[in-house]
């Protein structure tokens, strides 16, 4: 693009209402709604998705509808769409504190305090990182920035009359509608089967009925998909029963349940597996980006030393960014904040004055790299993950040097980690955002200091959206693990672990009720919460893996030494994307199955586009309406989800219409989900030719 000729669609001279107050709480309500959204699907996923496109649509429609202007649009898109960022950090490091054996509870007044502090202080600073590097990166004719392009066409869209939000919200009414169905055990959400083979056995399981996996695979697509899926084939077809096989292999006619130990193999041996290939899935990921990161850092740098040379020259509307004098002032008040975090975590000064600076440097040079990629690549495909994991590591090298150790060691490493996260997860959101609203003709001051309101929102409640769901599965499946036990005739439960406040002795079944959940949880070993079963929280567990590795040398590295010479092997091979392999080896695999058969749809959608040789505006437009439809489905499903969470956090009960709900019908329903997916996509390209 062409920064000298370029010119937004509104004029930079226009004096349109743009931050109002409706614009700004509709934001704060999308922000809050989608930081919940989000945080759902990566607790159980791993993944998450670009808000973007789904608030740029809500945003449109109910603006549209109170007679704004498009720049009150766009504003209630970017305030938003950055609340699903807010969860991304969140999601990938807060978790980490309970799966690390430090916040245990981790529902608490203090904890709560806690991580909105981080939050909310790690979300400005992003955004005050960009505020610095803006011009020098949405300037660049070099970043085609593919999500800002699509989300300033669904507004220009929205001008001529062509809204999408019936996609979306048709989308969210599905995902609800079989949601229900499956929580009400109208239809089964899983099947497995053990089969024989010789003197020992291999475990079969279906896709999981979930109509946002299935979204996840239909926004990625077949060769991503496949790749997730190919590491659960990987981890449940080879690794778990091989390593189930061996362990009891002296015994083998004695194993009482090989369902148990299968499961039990991959989740002691396989994960740790898993985590050493997303280790070297990640870096490798960052040195396939390097000569982009250089770049990125190298104009960062340049654009702090860059003088204006005409100090008197006037600065049009569209090219203001939030004062620079305010900028500085929110960095040593967050440099501050991340001192007294960090003291209180590590009870070490010294300590906290150099993680307060290595913070800063550090999150600035990641969130303009981050900036930098999502101009290349988008939100989407932004690797998050491997950036915090490089300063986890860097800061907890460095923190042993001052001699921590322990649960405080790990506690401070994870909490810079958490502060870095959300930085740089918030700059590569505000970036788009902000090319966005560049191609639209928005005042940059004004979306930044918007954005500030949607951080702070989200974070309000990002961590009760965590509590009810941690809490929430863990009630759910202690209940199914009590219902079993009552079945099967057992009344008491040999505990040998070092849970807090639990003593190693047999417990009663009346005790165990009497119990907190995370301590029924632990008892049990009913496998719920944060890395269960049903939410396996996979990068929160890599941080939390890779943080007590460095600080207490306790794990076995040996397991996350074979995984890095197993992604070595993927990256020699020529595999895309080795860090996907990993996660779909450390999801279980009826979630990397679900979101393979979304794959299969969008594929089957793929092949007709493709037969029927459209243009390429014709492609964009079934593209753009297969991603609302898929997003409605995510949207959906974490709408339901959070809400039964939250009846099973109060101890409600839902209905079972059957005990044992058939999976066939499961299956139909599958089908059905990915014929609504194709269908309204084939229309929309009819109506469109």
């Amino acid at each position: 693009m062409d920064q000298k000729n370029f010119k937004p669609f509104v004029s930079p001279d226009s004096n349109m209402k743009e931050l109002t107050l409706r614009a700004v709480l509709l934001g704060v309500v999308m922000a809050m709604f989608m930081s919940a959204a989000n945080a759902y699907l990566g607790l159980k996923a791993g993944m998450t998705i670009a808000a973007t496109y789904t608030t740029a649509v809500i945003g449109m429609a109910v603006i549209k509808s109170m007679k704004g202007t498009i720049l009150e649009e766009n504003c209630a898109r970017t305030v938003g769409s950055i609340g699903g960022n807010i969860a991304s950090g969140a999601i990938f490091t807060l978790p980490a504190f309970f799966i690390a054996g430090i916040w245990q509870p981790f529902s608490t007044v203090q904890h709560y305090i806690i991580s909105t502090i981080i939050l909310a202080s790690g979300g400005i600073l992003g955004i005050m990182f960009v505020t610095i590097t803006r011009r020098i990166l949405v300037n660049n004719a070099e970043l085609p920035f593919p999500e800002s392009v699509a989300a300033a066409e669904i507004h220009k869209a929205g001008q001529r009359g062509s809204g999408g939000s019936k996609y979306l919200l048709s989308g969210m009414g599905t995902g609800i509608l079989f949601t229900m169905l499956t929580d009400f055990k109208i239809l089964a959400t899983k099947w497995q089967q053990v089969i024989s083979v010789g003197k020992g056995s291999i475990l079969l399981r279906g896709p999981e009925m979930s109509p946002s996996f299935i979204g996840v695979g239909y926004i990625i697509g077949p060769k991503l998909a496949g790749i997730n899926f190919s590491g659960g084939v990987l981890a449940w077809g080879l690794l778990a029963p091989a390593i189930a096989f061996f362990l009891n292999y002296n015994n083998l006619e004695g194993v009482p349940n090989w369902v148990d130990a299968i499961t039990l193999a991959w989740k002691n041996y396989v994960r740790y597996i898993a985590i050493g290939g997303m280790l070297v899935g990640a870096f490798y990921t960052l040195f396939k980006m390097r000569k982009n990161l250089i770049e990125g850092i190298s104009r960062s740098i340049s654009n702090l030393t860059q003088k204006n040379r005409d100090g008197n020259e006037t600065i049009i509307r569209t090219d203001k960014d939030l004062n620079i004098k305010a900028v500085l002032f929110a960095l040593i008040a967050i440099m501050i904040v991340v001192f007294f975090i960090f003291n209180w975590f590590a009870n070490n000064p010294l300590a906290a004055i150099v993680a307060a600076i290595l913070m800063v440097i550090l999150g600035f040079v990641f969130a303009a790299v981050s900036g930098y990629l999502v101009g290349i690549i988008g939100v989407s495909s932004n690797p998050t993950s491997g950036l915090t994991v490089s300063v986890l590591i860097s800061v907890a090298f460095l923190m042993v040097l001052f001699g921590l150790k322990g649960t405080s060691g790990i506690a401070a490493v994870l909490g810079i980690a958490a502060f870095t996260c959300v930085s740089v997860s918030v700059a590569g959101e505000m970036m788009q955002d902000l090319k966005a609203g560049h191609i639209l003709g928005c005042t940059p001051w004004k979306m930044q200091l918007g954005d500030i309101f949607g951080i702070t929102g989200a974070a309000l409640i990002m961590f009760l959206v965590l509590s009810v769901l941690h809490i929430g599965d863990i009630k759910t499946k202690v209940s199914e693990k009590l219902t079993d036990m009552g079945k099967a005739g057992i009344t008491e439960v040999a505990y040998t672990g070092t849970y807090p406040g639990l003593t190693q002795r047999t417990y009663t079944v009346d005790e165990i009720k009497s119990l907190k959940p995370e301590q029924q949880n632990e008892v049990l070993k009913a496998n719920g919460g944060f890395g269960g079963e049903r939410i396996a929280s996979p990068q929160a567990s890599l941080m939390a893996v890779v943080g007590k590795s460095i600080m207490e040398r306790k794990t076995e590295w040996i397991l996350i030494l074979i995984g890095m010479f197993m992604g070595l092997a993927f990256i020699l091979m020529q595999i895309k994307s080795p860090m996907l392999v990993s996660v779909g080896m450390y999801l279980s695999i009826e979630t990397s199955f679900a979101i393979f058969i979304g794959g299969i749809f969008k594929a089957i959608l793929d092949h007709y586009i493709e037969k029927k040789k459209v243009t390429d505006e014709e492609k964009e437009s079934v593209n753009n309406t297969g991603t609302l439809l898929a997003s409605g489905l995510i949207v959906g499903e974490a709408l339901i989800g959070i809400l039964f969470a939250g009846l099973a956090f109060a101890e409600i009960e839902l209905l079972k219409v059957f005990e044992n709900p058939s999976y066939l019908f499961s299956i139909i329903g599958m089908i059905a989900i990915g014929v609504f997916l194709v269908s309204l996509s084939i229309k929309r390209l009819k109506k469109a030719s």
